[in-house]
C-alpha cells in the first residue's frame, strides 16, 4: 500500500520484495549486481534473492532465456515477490513480456536509478532534469509499455511523470520534453552569468566528485566546520545518492585565501545516458572547475572498479585533463592503506575523525594558491590600467587610496609580480 503527502509524493508504508536479475555475457557482473542491490535498498526495496544467467547474447524477447524466465516466475510465486529488477536496460516489449510471464512488476536498472533521483531531487532544476530523463526513457517504450505508464503511484519506477498517468501520445510527450529543455536552457544561462561573476572575482572553484556514497558531502561538511560555517552544511548520509542537487559553498582559509567548493552528484556504473545528458549543464561545473578532488571510498574492497567508473564519466563530460587530487576517504574503517592506482600523490583521510584533513587542505591550497606571491603594491594614479588589471586577475585582500597612489595588498601570480614588482611597497 502507498499513500501521498501534500506534495503528491509517495509515502511508502511497506517494503517491496524484489528479485534481482542479471545477464552475464563476457564481463563479470558481480560488482554491478552488488551495486544494484545497494540501489534497490536505497529505494526502500527488500532484496529477497538474485538470479544470474550466462548467455552469449541477450534474448530479444525477454533478455534472459525462456527456461530462466520460467524459473523466475516460479521464484516470484514461491517467495511472494512483487517486483523484479533487471540489471540491464529493457525494451518496452521485453518489459511487457516479462510482466506477463511473471505476473509481477518488472523494472530495469535505469528505471530504478531514475526513481531514486526523482525522490531525492529538491531544486527546480534537479526535478526538471530527472523528469526530462524519465520522459526520454519512456518515449521509445510507448509501444508495449503503455500498461506501466498508466499505473497510479504503484511503487518503484512510477515516480514523476508515471504518477500523473502519462498519455501515450508521442506529440504530447515530445512537447513536454521541448518545454523542459527550454526551461533548463534558461537556468543554464543564469548559471553561466553566476559562473562568469565568480571567474571575474578571481575566486578559484574546487569540485568534489567521485562514486556515490564515497563521502563527498562529509568532506565538504568537515571543511565547513573548520571554517566556522556549520550553518551551511549539506545533507550527508550513508546511502547511495544521498545528495543529488549540486551544492556550492565558499570556504575561507584566511584573508585573501578562499575558494568555492562544489559538491556534485555521485557517479555509479551504468549511469543512464539520458540522465548524464539531462544533468550535463550541472556537470559542466565540474568541467569549469580549477581543481578536481576525486573522493574514493578507501574502505571498499572494489574501489578500483569505482575509480574506473568515475574516470569514464569525467572523460564523458570533457573534464579528463583537469588537475586532480586523489583522496582516499574512510580510513578510520579501512583494513589497510589502499594502493593508489592514479599515479599521483594521493591523500588518505577520514572525514569522520578528521584524520589527515589538514593534509588535504594543504594540498588544495598548494594546487590553487601555490604559485602566488604575497605583496603590497603601490600603483600610481596615472597607471590606472594596471590597477584595473590586478583587481580583475589577482587575489586582492585590501585596497587603499593614498596620496601617492592605490595601495593593493594581495596575492599575485609570479608572472604579474615580475611585471609589476617595481611598485612594491614596504
Amino acid at each position: 500500500m502507498v499513500r501521498f503527502n501534500e506534495n503528491n509524493e509517495i509515502i511508502r508504508e511497506e517494503a517491496y520484495r524484489a528479485i534481482l536479475v542479471g545477464l552475464q555475457t563476457k564481463e563479470d557482473i558481480s560488482h554491478s549486481m552488488d551495486e544494484l542491490s545497494g540501489l534497490a535498498e536505497a529505494a526502500g526495496v527488500e532484496v529477497a534473492g538474485r538470479l544470474v544467467q550466462s548467455l552469449e547474447k541477450p534474448n530479444t524477447a525477454t533478455l534472459i532465456g525462456k527456461g530462466k524466465v520460467d524459473e523466475l516466475a516460479e521464484l516470484c510465486g514461491n517467495m511472494e515477490i512483487d517486483t523484479v529488477i533487471f540489471n540491464d536496460e529493457l525494451s518496452g516489449v521485453q518489459l511487457r513480456n516479462l510482466e506477463e510471464a511473471t505476473g509481477v512488476r518488472v523494472i530495469d536498472r535505469t528505471i530504478l536509478i531514475l526513481d531514486i533521483f526523482a525522490s531525492r531531487a529538491t531544486s527546480r532544476e534537479g526535478k526538471l532534469q530527472v523528469e526530462l530523463a524519465q520522459l526520454q526513457y519512456r518515449m521509445p517504450r510507448l509501444t508495449g509499455f503503455g500498461k506501466a505508464l498508466s499505473r497510479l503511484g504503484g511503487g518503484i519506477g512510477t515516480r514523476g511523470p508515471g504518477e500523473k498517468k502519462l498519455e501515450t501520445d508521442r506529440r504530447h510527450i515530445a512537447g513536454r520534453i521541448d518545454d523542459i529543455k527550454a526551461e533548463l536552457k534558461r537556468i543554464e544561462r543564469n548559471r553561466s552569468v553566476q559562473s562568469a561573476g565568480r571567474e571575474k572575482s578571481g575566486i578559484p572553484v574546487v569540485a568534489l566528485l567521485g562514486y556515490t556514497n564515497s563521502g563527498k558531502s562529509a568532506i565538504m561538511n568537515w571543511l565547513l566546520s573548520q571554517t566556522c560555517r556549520e550553518d551551511k552544511t549539506v545533507k550527508s548520509q550513508d546511502m547511495l545518492f544521498a545528495t543529488l542537487d549540486t551544492q556550492h559553498r565558499r570556504i575561507f582559509l584566511e584573508a585573501g585565501v578562499e575558494f568555492i567548493l562544489i559538491d556534485t552528484v555521485g557517479f555509479v556504473s551504468k549511469l543512464p545516458h539520458g540522465l548524464v545528458e539531462a544533468f550535463k549543464s550541472t556537470l559542466n561545473e565540474v568541467k569549469d572547475a580549477d581543481l578536481l578532488v576525486h573522493i574514493v571510498d578507501g574502505a571498499y574492497e572494489e574501489r578500483d572498479f569505482q575509480i574506473e567508473v568515475t574516470n569514464r564519466v569525467i572523460a564523458q563530460i570533457g573534464a579528463a585533463g583537469k588537475e586532480r587530487i586523489m583522496v582516499y576517504n574512510k580510513m578510520d574503517i579501512a583494513s589497510e592503506k589502499p594502493l593508489d592506482v592514479s599515479g599521483s600523490d594521493a591523500v588518505y583521510v577520514s572525514a569522520k575523525t578528521g584524520e589527515n584533513m589538514d593534509v588535504l587542505i594543504a594540498k588544495i591550497r598548494e594546487k590553487i594558491f601555490g604559485g602566488r606571491v604575497y605583496a603590497k603594491l603601490l600603483i600610481p594614479y596615472d597607471k590606472g590600467a594596471i590597477t584595473s588589471y590586478l583587481c580583475e586577475n589577482a587575489e586582492i585582500i585590501s585596497m587603499e587610496h593614498t596620496a601617492e597612489g592605490t595601495l593593493l595588498c594581495g596575492r599575485f601570480t609570479a608572472e604579474d609580480f615580475g611585471r609589476y614588482g617595481q611598485y612594491g611597497a614596504l
